[in-house]
């Protein structure tokens, strides 16, 4: 009894296990194949990624893959902002993600150089329009007046 109740859990967690190793490309592969209301949180999972990777290549001093690293944050920020609203599924959960994702993006606007602030706080007012559009989502009029 207790055997077959560890071979179902190691059943059940091998495959989330398996997927924190997954690479960019295959969960945005994942992401594209996905039903639309599954995509919000796989394509915030790819811009947080991205924002990750971001942060090091500034620490880096990789200026250029950084900026690249910030479009694809806005670039999947707004499939996500898109499927969430589409679906109109995960809304709630996109803007929370988003938001946090803003955060730290003003967050590491104080960090980087002077030269380099601008794209950071390009890429947060990105994403904060993203936030406006799902929040109006949320809370906009209801019945068109």
């Amino acid at each position: 009894m207790c055997t077959r109740l560890i071979l179902v859990l190691l059943a059940l967690l091998l495959p989330a296990c398996a997927r924190t190793d997954e690479s960019l490309e295959q969960l945005l592969t994942r992401a594209e194949s996905s039903r639309l209301g599954d995509r919000p949180p796989l394509y915030m999972e790819a811009a947080r990624r991205q924002l990750d990777a971001a942060d090091q290549f500034y620490n880096d001093g990789k200026v250029e893959q950084a900026h690249q690293a910030l479009q694809d944050v806005d670039a999947y920020s707004d499939k996500a902002r898109d499927a969430a609203l589409q679906s109109n599924k995960k809304v709630k959960d996109t803007e929370i993600a988003v938001r946090r994702m803003a955060g730290r993006l003003r967050d590491l606007e104080n960090t980087v150089g002077f030269d380099e602030q601008p794209s950071v706080q390009a890429a947060a007012v990105h994403l904060e329009g993203i936030r406006t559009e799902l929040l109006h989502r949320m809370f906009g009029k209801k019945g068109g007046k």
